[in-house]
């Protein structure tokens, strides 16, 4: 008998999915308007990207489970800070977009708390 081995996704896989999608509905509430999720280049990921008013916003969430390690917010080093910024320019080289540019997180943590930060960096 010829079995096939099912590839299950890894639980911080799926808790970085919903977190997005938690995100996503909590910024939409708050009046922004989607234009993309999970952009992907070589140079990076962007999760949401949004337009707010006049700007387009680039939004990086973190999940995470406990404070143990750092907050969200702390786990957002320079070093991904340029990797985001080096794809939004990606992004923005693809796109006819004459706006304002802003970066926000959303920072979700284990107990369900959100805290959204404009303007992060």
């Amino acid at each position: 008998m010829f079995f096939t081995k099912l590839k299950t996704k890894a639980a911080h896989l799926i808790c970085g999915e919903n977190a997005e999608e938690q995100a996503y509905q909590f910024l939409i509430k708050k009046g922004l308007k989607p234009v993309c999720r999970n952009y992907r280049c070589k140079l990076g990921e962007l999760d949401i990207i949004m337009s707010d008013h006049q700007s387009l916003v680039i939004i990086e969430v973190k999940y995470r489970k406990t404070d143990q390690f750092g907050s969200a917010l702390e786990n957002i080093t320079r070093a991904k800070q340029s990797r985001i910024i080096a794809a939004t320019q990606t992004y923005l080289s693809t796109q006819k977009i004459d706006s304002a540019i802003r970066f926000d997180v959303v920072a979700i943590s284990g107990n369900g708390k959100i805290e959204w930060i404009q303007n992060a960096f």
